[in-house]
């Protein structure tokens, strides 16, 4: 049972899915810290409950498991209401937005239901069913309020989300997405850079642009340019470091886009290209408008304007009607593109998507077979592209601890410009960087899935740059309980540029001052 007082009720938000999740959790998090909850993860070990008073879930529907991977959840949180009454559990985000009423049916000891377009309503949800002592349920069909303009408590001191659009025009036939986030809504460009130049006041030094299919934005106010434009601005803010951004589509992207990335320093060398088949046959089912030689070109274009690109893909095997030669058309693009990684899943039937309802579903024995080659033969691939890069001098923007066996091995872990996870050794006596510092060392092997940069024990080069980044995540840590997480203040939404809506002139007579 929670030990806090009422006026100290602490939440959880747990996180399931991409980015734009990730990114919405921030602003979960962010109005709830307004409304006066606290972070259950920022009390010290000793003096935190072992549940939340508030447990949020931010759900994804893509996979399969989605569902059950919910309600399990849901499962092993039963006993810790009945325990607590007064705790309370939210469920939101897609599966939130697709499965309604039937999470209360199968949970009914869920509280608040809430959807992608309403994020911004869960404190008042949470007030509404403590006091009617009954679940809330509000769905929304269509964004009222762009997630942007809602307070956001974000995860790191030197790095930020900004959404540039929500939403996706798209019809893949595999994809619940467009039907649960809706059509596509871009911001206008100059509140898509106060954001930015706001982060960058707080010591933000990497961004990254976020969307449903980003280099279709601009879409809504007719600049199908628009991209390229924003991603040029961006390399106008001084102060900002690196910029990043997921996921275009393939279909939509323009060589301008390329030529922005490679004449804007800050543009990052490093491009997420989603393929999902390297048929194209299947590509046609997907209904992805584009086919293999189109997305070879793209890569070609990439690379000859930026040689060190490193390009991440996602995949999908098993489609129905996938035949083994489809496969092996997909292998032999994979082989062709050379991917420093890939996202590879197996396909799953999404009820209300297109593909769900179409003949020739594989089985499953096939799709795991096929699934264990494609990753063996990626693996190969990124292995081959890591080894390439030893002995190479990278810069590394380092994190509080990317690696899992950091510990053990005594290194420190980061992203590369290409944003290759690196694992570095500090030599002895030497500057300690900060996560959100740069640092400069040389790769002495390359791993499959990461590199290993050894060469300041190794007598090569070892040098360290302290950012504004790395400051901002110092300033945090003063002060900071041992034992607690820390995270920057909340921060008030941007609000919307232009003129603001006309106000209504009062025709009441004017009452007389003293």
């Amino acid at each position: 049972m929670s030990t806090t007082t009422t006026s100290t009720r602490t939440y959880d938000v747990r996180t399931h899915g991409c980015q734009m999740n990730v990114h919405d959790s921030e602003r979960l998090a962010g109005l709830l810290e307004t409304a006066g909850y606290v972070d259950l993860a920022s009390l010290p070990g000793d003096e935190r409950p072992q549940v939340a008073d508030v447990v949020v879930f931010n759900t994804c529907a893509v996979r399969e498991n989605a569902a059950n991977k919910l309600y399990g959840n849901l499962g092993q949180l039963r006993p810790a209401k009945q325990t607590n009454p007064d705790m309370q559990i939210a469920v939101g985000g897609c599966l939130a937005q697709k499965d309604r009423s039937t999470i209360v049916e199968r949970a009914p000891w869920v509280d608040v239901v809430f959807g992608t377009h309403n994020v911004g309503s869960l404190p008042a949800l949470l007030d509404r069913a403590r006091h009617n002592k009954a679940a809330e349920v509000e769905i929304l069909e269509s964004l009222e309020t762009f997630p942007s303009t809602l307070p956001t408590r974000r995860d790191s001191a030197y790095s930020g989300w900004v959404s540039i659009s929500v939403g996706c025009n798209n019809t893949c036939t595999f994809c619940i997405v467009p039907a649960l986030r809706g059509k596509e809504k871009d911001r206008r460009p100059g509140e898509i850079l106060a954001e930015i130049e706001a982060l960058v006041a707080q010591g933000v030094v990497e961004v990254t642009l976020l969307g449903q299919n980003v280099n279709t934005y601009g879409v809504e106010f007719g600049d199908r340019l628009a991209f390229g434009k924003l991603l040029r601005s961006c390399g106008q803010i001084e102060g900002l470091e690196r910029v990043r951004f997921t996921s275009p589509h393939p279909a939509a992207f323009t060589d301008d886009v390329i030529t922005a990335m490679a004449e804007t320093p800050n543009v990052m060398p490093s491009l997420h290209m989603p393929l999902q088949s390297g048929s194209d046959r299947v590509l046609k089912a997907m209904r992805r408008s584009y086919r293999s030689e189109k997305f070879l070109g793209i890569l070609d274009r990439v690379r000859e304007q930026i040689p060190d690109a490193a390009i991440t893909t996602d995949l999908i095997v098993g489609f129905p009607g996938e035949t083994e030669q489809d496969f092996q058309d997909t292998l032999d693009v994979v082989r062709a593109s050379r991917f420093s990684s890939a996202f590879t899943f197996q396909y799953s039937i999404r009820p209300g998507t297109p593909a769900a309802e179409m003949d020739d579903q594989i089985p499953k024995a096939v799709v795991q077979e096929r699934f264990d080659r494609l990753l063996a033969l990626q693996e190969e691939v990124s292995w081959a592209g890591n080894r390439e890069v030893e002995g190479r001098e990278v810069e590394v923007l380092v994190a509080p601890g990317e690696g899992r066996k950091d510990a053990e091995t005594h290194r420190l872990s980061g992203r590369a410009k290409d944003n290759r996870l690196v694992h570095f050794a500090v030599p002895e006596g030497a500057e300690v960087p900060r996560p959100g510092d740069a640092v400069t060392v040389a790769v002495t092997y390359g791993a499959p899935h990461h590199l290993v940069a050894d060469s300041g024990v190794q007598g090569g080069v070892y040098a360290v740059r302290r950012t504004r980044g790395g400051d901002a995540w110092a300033a945090l840590q003063d002060g900071a309980t041992p034992g607690a997480v820390t995270k920057p203040a909340v921060s008030l939404g941007i609000p919307t540029v232009g003129a603001p809506p006309p106000v209504a002139v009062s025709t009441a007579p004017c009452c007389p001052t003293d």
